[in-house]
């Protein structure tokens, strides 16, 4: 049987793989858990962010909730780090965000925070799909009656409260800073324009006219062209994009010029390296990281910490050793004193006070890092089985790696969710990379079976 859960929750097709059904199965599932481990009702925070879906799932799961005699609160179009947050600052049992993040609007997820704004750890998802796949099997929990029947309580409250601690989180002003903001048609829409603009910065917002269809539709952190534009039609100092639920942030400089995760990572950590805030000078990253990042970080004096790909992976090791910055080229950054996940909305304050205090232009940071030329090859195999002992795949990674050298690399990797073993190289020479990973794919048909 296929996991519930994936690596960020519930996810599917809106009202065909993701059901009502299931959301109300997983609000009952999750009542009936933090209710065993309480004595207390339990009380469920509930935040989404602006697909047409998202007010179908919330009505669904605060019926589970309420069928098991839980507290919904309900706080309404959220960025998923404001769940996090206020799930911790109201001492709540846990913390539900509707969100499929970057994807289209016709996709939708449910993913769950705990009481102390972190994800769930494996082994509680496994617990809360456990008691689903009972619930399905049939349903022979408790249900309340009369007054111990749950309740819901809309909280029209909680997104100042948010905003308010986002704000709290910068030390810096940016009056007559010029900053085009592209909020993806998302859960940002509301927030951070407030953010900005109480910071006194001149903003010109796009993509702030949410219609449960348009979310991420040519917009936000994936699709970059119109900000792009608007930044250099505006002559702004800098862009910034977010995804649908807000816990992702990418920039665009005054030419025009991504800004991408490791290059915010880059100037961020430089920032708080010169101030002596960055523990035992040390940042957190994926094995996606530019090479360019590792030489940047280098240079500084600082030295990279790399996980598999995930944000839970950089949080894990975040967390594990005492780091205070991490996160991927995706532009999931995670603030370590400010926030417990991605958000969004404080990695643009942070990069907006480096710029900032820096006196420099967006460009200036931005080329703190170079990013080398990257190329990625998917191929499409019968078999990932074993791929990684193959003495002949081996022998190809080996001699791709030996032409490359200490300028390039060369990881290859399979799909989490797809027969797919991804081959990718990096350096400075294109030409070179495409024989690279040209002999690397070929070898890996032969020895694997071209699907």
């Amino acid at each position: 049987m296929v996991r519930l859960f994936g690596t960020d929750g519930v996810r599917g097709v809106a009202n065909t793989e993701l059901t009502p059904e299931l959301a109300y199965q997983l609000g009952r599932a999750a009542t009936l858990y933090f209710g065993a481990h309480s004595k207390a009702r339990p009380r469920i925070l509930i935040g989404r962010d602006t697909r047409v879906s998202g007010e179908m799932f919330e009505a669904a799961l605060t019926a589970g909730i309420c069928s098991a005699g839980g507290v919904a609160l309900l706080a309404g179009v959220m960025p998923t780090p404001a769940i996090a947050y206020l799930a911790r600052e109201h001492k709540t049992s846990a913390g539900i965000v509707i969100s499929a993040s970057h994807n289209p609007f016709h996709d939708n997820g449910i993913k769950f925070f705990g009481g102390d704004g972190y994800k769930l750890p494996d082994a509680v998802e496994d617990e809360l799909e456990s008691l689903v796949r009972g619930l399905q099997s049939g349903d022979h929990e408790a249900r309340p009656t009369g007054k111990d029947v749950g309740v819901v309580e809309y909280r029209d409250d909680l997104l100042n409260q948010y905003i308010d601690y986002v704000v709290s989180t910068c030390t810096e002003r940016f009056d007559g800073m010029k900053i085009v903001l592209d909020c993806a048609n998302g859960a940002a829409y509301e927030a951070m324009p407030k953010v900005l603009r109480r910071l006194g910065a001149d903003v010109k917002v796009i993509h702030a006219l949410p219609n449960g269809v348009n979310i991420n539709d040519g917009c936000g952190s994936t699709h970059l062209d119109s900000l792009c534009r608007t930044v250099l039609e505006c002559g702004a100092d800098i862009g910034i994009a977010h995804d649908g639920d807000a816990d992702r942030c990418l920039c665009i400089d005054e030419t025009g010029t991504l800004i991408d995760g490791d290059h915010i990572l880059v100037a961020c950590a430089a920032e708080m390296m010169r101030r002596g805030h960055l523990p035992h000078k040390t940042v957190v990253t994926t094995v996606m990281a530019n090479i360019g990042f590792h030489k940047a970080i280098a240079a500084l004096g600082g030295r990279v910490e790399v996980t598999a790909v995930g944000d839970r992976y950089v949080l894990e090791a975040m967390r594990r050793s005492g780091y205070a910055i991490g996160g991927e080229q995706s532009g999931h950054i995670i603030f370590a004193e400010h926030a417990t996940t991605g958000d969004g909305l404080v990695t643009a304050l942070q990069v907006l006070s480096a710029l900032h205090r820096s006196g420099k232009k967006a460009s200036e940071l931005n080329a703190m890092m170079t990013t080398y030329p990257q190329l990625l090859v998917n191929v499409h195999v019968k078999s990932k089985e074993g791929w990684e002992k193959n003495p002949a795949i081996c022998d190809a990674i080996a001699e791709g790696k030996r032409i490359l050298g200490s300028e390039g690399r060369v990881l290859v990797r399979p799909s989490g969710t797809e027969p797919l073993i991804r081959v990718m190289a990096e350096g400075s020479d294109q030409k070179q990379l495409e024989e690279v990973c040209t002999a690397i794919a070929d070898v890996v048909k032969r020895e694997q079976g071209e699907a």
